[in-house]
């Protein structure tokens, strides 16, 4: 591919930006009295109105044009075929198999996968239906009540988030909890309410040697074999999500209770394969595979639907044009429903990790913008605090508003309250307030700009009818493909995570100075050597 903006399309875009950059969104739905049908999506049950935008037609002809010359479709094809798109791990980018419920054929390296994916989620159903029906008994033969996740990353963020956002489907006599920060007041809050008894723990780690994950997990089993006094007990309350037999049986847990799953599924997409295990034994398996035909169905809709009526590519182009000719350095997600009160952070990763990068596929630098920071908080708590800047702030900040027409909780005028938020905010970003009709409501005229509201802030609206796991499938896949549609454009590779792995090991290089105490010889920059010696001399 050529420079990316050397591309015709990039430069059109940047001087269509010359144009754009002073419209006024309330003059755009003026002249054109079709404008929200004209950019309105609708897959299923679920609306994308992207009305409220900073965009002509021409706009979106420049992006779409844009893709085309990026060669998206090409990139889609590769994905879906199993080539290993993910060339700095030599890897095959698959997490679509996880959830492919037409369970055609999808070959890596001459071989179908499909058999594969459809054993492990064979063998996590029958798991959770005997944890879910009480045949599945502890050591002293008590039925499970309580099950802790332990890991982190994406072993931890997507499945926390997908078990809070349908915890109304959940079963009520099943109490989930996540333990993901090494920090140790995290196990120790969690399991000081907890009878051993009762409780499960899943460990997941792709290696079983994730340092914080492996360090929670020792603290678990330690805390179980006080309870128990025997090694057997282990096998009773701990199942492994990992690939490393060997230290798994090492750990004490039985090798027929190993989840597994594969090198092309990075862990920010692995909540369809068996790090979903705790969303499975929430919700039961008909609801978890109801959650992936949302991500199928969504799958498919990226796959083999024109670009112009294309959900994920649609908002990732509309982001590309924020990103790059705006400058708008964040992007906030806002969902209107308290269950998924931990989308955002969820998203974070999956976004941050995938295009937060500055070296392109050719291995140098990039001379434009990729990945912009993800934040965000459920409305209407949101409108409480940060919502001000959004407003009135100086700083373009385009936002993706998640609402449902009916609520999980009816209860009263809760969910209309909610509700009318919900349209009142993006309405109000959109169009604002202007300083005559200020000043036409009496407000003083030393106060009318306080009370001035400029408008013209850009929003998504997405609307479906309720929030249920085929919902959530279809939402999260919407994301994914989004952020894969961005890294295509911006010419990186979104599925490694180099920026991880440096820390890490640094981590364990100043671990073995603390083993080492006063007699460690520090080797580090003088910043860090007085640090590390202030915390072994106090620790």
């Amino acid at each position: 591919m050529s420079e990316l903006t050397s591309l015709p399309s990039w430069r059109s875009l940047e001087s269509h930006y010359e144009v754009m950059k002073g419209m006024k969104l309330s003059e755009l739905f003026h002249e054109d009295s079709n404008r929200a049908s004209r950019f309105s999506v609708e897959f299923g049950d679920l609306l994308l109105d992207y009305s409220k935008n900073l965009i002509t037609q021409e706009t979106m002809d420049l992006l779409l044009s844009l893709a085309d010359e990026c060669g998206l479709r090409q990139s889609i094809d590769a994905m879906f075929g199993g080539d290993a798109i993910n060339r700095t791990e030599g890897r095959s980018v698959l997490h679509i198999a996880l959830r492919n419920r037409s369970n055609r054929p999808i070959m890596v390296e001459g071989r179908d996968v499909m058999p594969d994916v459809n054993d492990v989620l064979v063998r996590m159903c029958e798991f959770a239906y005997k944890v879910r029906a009480g045949e599945w008994l502890g050591y002293t033969g008590v039925p499970i009540k309580n099950i802790v996740n332990i890991g982190i990353g994406g072993s931890d963020l997507g499945p926390k988030m997908a078990c809070e956002a349908l915890k109304a489907f959940g079963q009520k006599d099943l109490n989930m909890y996540f333990v993901s920060n090494v920090d140790g007041f995290h196990i120790a809050d969690t399991l000081s309410g907890l009878c051993p008894d009762e409780t499960l723990f899943i460990i997941a780690s792709k290696t079983f040697t994730t340092l914080e994950t492996m360090t929670n997990a020792n603290t678990a089993r330690d805390w179980a074999l006080m309870a128990f006094g025997s090694k057997a007990a282990i096998a009773k309350h701990f199942v492994a999500i990992s690939t490393n037999a060997e230290l798994v049986s090492e750990f004490g847990i039985d090798t027929k209770k190993m989840f597994g799953f594969w090198n092309w599924v990075g862990g920010r997409y692995s909540m369809c394969s068996a790090i979903g295990l705790p969303i499975m034994l929430q919700i039961g398996p008909k609801n978890f595979m109801s959650m992936l035909d949302g991500f199928h169905a969504m799958d498919e809709h990226f796959r083999t639907e024109d670009f112009s009526k294309n959900l994920p590519v649609i908002m990732g182009l509309l982001g590309v044009w924020y990103n790059n000719f705006f400058n708008a350095q964040t992007y906030a997600i806002l969902p209107y429903d308290q269950a998924m009160h931990r989308f955002a952070a969820h998203l974070q990763q999956v976004d941050m990790e995938s295009n937060g990068k500055y070296v392109g596929k050719d291995g140098k630098k990039v001379k434009w913008q990729t990945g912009p920071v993800i934040w965000g908080e459920p409305g209407t708590n949101s409108q409480h605090s940060f919502f001000q800047l959004l407003h009135q702030g100086t700083k373009l900040i385009p936002a993706d508003f998640i609402g449902f027409c009916r609520s999980q909780t009816p209860i009263g005028t809760h969910h209309k309250v909610l509700m009318a938020n919900f349209v009142a905010q993006t309405e109000a970003l959109a169009f604002g307030k202007s300083t005559v009709d200020v000043l036409a409501e009496g407000v003083a005229p030393e106060l009318a700009q306080h009370k001035t509201f400029e408008g013209n802030r850009p929003t998504n609206t997405l609307l479906a009818d309720e929030l249920t796991p085929y919902t959530l499938g279809v939402l999260m896949a919407l994301y994914e493909h989004k952020i894969f549609v961005q890294g295509v454009i911006w010419n990186v590779f979104s599925f490694d995570q180099m920026g991880v792995e440096l820390g890490k090991v640094l981590a364990k290089n100043i671990l073995k100075d603390f083993e080492a105490g006063k007699k460690a010889e520090l080797k580090h920059d003088a910043s860090t050597n007085a640090i590390v010696k202030r915390l072994i001399e106090r620790m």
